[in-house]
This record gives C-alpha cells, structure tokens and sequence, in this order.
C-alpha cells in the first residue's frame, strides 16, 4: 500500500496535466469562425412607424407588418423589396421529375397557396421568381423560412424525394424536390 505522501503527489501529478491540457495552460490560437453578416436584415431598428415604399409592408412594433398606418410614416425599402430588386435570394426551390411535369400546375398553386399563407404572418417571407427551364421549376424565395415550408409542404402532399441544404451560416437554403 502506497504512502499518504505517495498519493498526494501522483494526485498533484494528474491535476497539473488537467490544467496542462483545459486551464490556463491550454492552446489559445483556436480557428476563429468568421461571423456572417446578412445585409438584408438591418442592425438597428426603424424608426416608428415605417412604411415600404414598394410593397407597403408597415414596420412597427419591431417587426414587418400588412397593417396600414394612419399617422405619418416615415418611408424605405424593407429587406424583402432589396432582395427583389437585387436578384439575390434567400431560398432556392427546385422541382423536377415525371409528377411533377403531368402536375405542374396543381403543384405550383401549393406553392403559391403556402407562400401566401407565410406572407400573411411575414410579410418578408415571399416567392421572387418562377422559372421554367432544363427539365426543372425553379423558384426563388426572399426567405429560409418559407423555402423551406414550400419543400416540406411538396413533400407531405406528393411524396417523392426531399432535401434542403443550408449555406452561408443558415441565411440561405437550397431545397430540392423531386417525383
């Protein structure tokens, strides 16, 4: 049996190579990620109320609203009407594949139906574009959030084969559905 002045020390041992290896002692030139900024989402807030000047969405109580004002509004452009006219989205849906080709039309109303019900809470939350070409529907969105549910709504409905992959520290989405 091991001395009480033995175990001391191998304990004093095993506590320093802790420090060594988690305390003061460890490496400190970690990989720093670079924080990502969205320039469609502003820092500071509006002033109260504000107005789009293109779509009419109403900011007030921190957040973009359908509500209409009738005091004098100060007047902008809100992030969804900068991401239109800059023809940069947020989310990316493609569709492609032999259903979707016979029910093209009944499968872009769901589209259409899902944006409008997100549009009515967000007013942010908006479909860009529809594009046809290269055997595939292309439809791009000012939003991750209502890519997404368009993706998980095609999905539900029809089946088929889903994926959604996010880029650029979750500030893009690219979702893909097929059948």
């Amino acid at each position: 049996m091991r001395s009480l002045r033995a175990r001391t020390c191998a304990d004093d041992l095993q506590r320093e190579e802790t420090l060594m290896t988690k305390g003061r002692y460890a490496r400190q030139d970690k990989m720093i990620k670079e924080k990502r900024i969205d320039v469609y989402r502003n820092r500071e807030k509006y002033p109260e109320p504000t107005v789009c000047g293109d779509c009419k969405a109403l900011y007030t109580g921190g957040r973009w609203t359908w509500k209409e004002t009738t005091e004098r509004a100060n007047k902008t452009t809100c992030p969804a009407c900068r991401r239109i006219s800059d023809r940069f989205p947020a989310g990316t849906i493609e569709m492609e594949g032999e259903f979707f080709d016979a029910h093209r039309e009944e499968i872009i109303n769901l589209v259409r139906n899902i944006e409008e019900q997100q549009k009515g809470e967000h007013p942010l939350e908006r479909i860009m574009d529809v594009t046809n070409g290269g055997g595939k529907t292309v439809v791009t969105t000012t939003g991750v959030h209502v890519a997404r549910r368009i993706g998980e709504a095609l999905s539900r409905s029809y089946k088929g084969e889903f994926s959604f992959q996010y880029g650029d520290g979750e500030k893009t989405v690219r979702v893909y559905w097929s059948r």
